[in-house]
């Protein structure tokens, strides 16, 4: 599964491409921020984000997009903003056919580090080690980007086998029942 994380933020938007499958070992494709200038208009930032994402989408060809949903913080302005990548994440994945979910922060940290409490630190010292990287990817927003898509993976690879181990196992009781 190759999966494209996104840490979606108007002026760095952070994005990965992690490939692997749970229960084996997980490598980092590629890795990258979308910087957009503070004083550009905003939909010209929105539009470079959109421009820059398709790229990463037709390059790399991701099975699936992780996207970090959007929590509450006492910053409105940069819910809005972050918000607002998110939506052009979205719109982007519902245009090219592929499926995407979204992770809480927290459920991130707890999927990497084992504790939805882990710092930036904790979180990006766990993707070094499971992506067997030589040093931490730099801005903290590409690591982020890293974490969601290896946090899909493990928990997004795991529900779909626990959901096709179900489906087939209503399929034989039917068998055996009709």
């Amino acid at each position: 599964m190759r999966v494209l994380g996104i840490d979606p933020g108007l002026t760095r938007c952070g994005i990965g491409v992690v490939e692997g499958a749970v229960g084996r070992a997980l490598s980092m494709i590629s890795v990258g921020v979308i910087l957009t200038p503070p004083d550009l208009a905003l939909e010209l930032r929105l539009l470079e984000i959109d421009r820059e994402l398709n790229e990463w989408v037709a390059m790399w060809s991701p099975d699936v997009i992780a996207v970090e949903r959007v929590f509450s913080q006492h910053n409105v302005r940069t819910v809005m903003g972050t918000g607002q990548v998110a939506g052009v994440a979205l719109l982007i994945a519902a245009k090219s056919g592929i499926p995407v979910m979204m992770h809480t922060p927290s459920e991130v940290k707890a999927a990497v580090t084992g504790s939805g409490r882990a710092n930036k630190a904790q979180v990006a010292a766990m993707v070094v080690k499971i992506l067997n990287l030589t040093q931490i990817p730099k801005p903290v927003d590409a690591t982020d980007a890293l974490a969601l898509a290896i946090t899909h993976i493990w928990r997004g690879g795991a529900n779909a086998k626990v959901a096709m181990a179900v489906a087939a196992e209503k399929s034989r009781l039917g068998k055996l029942r009709g």
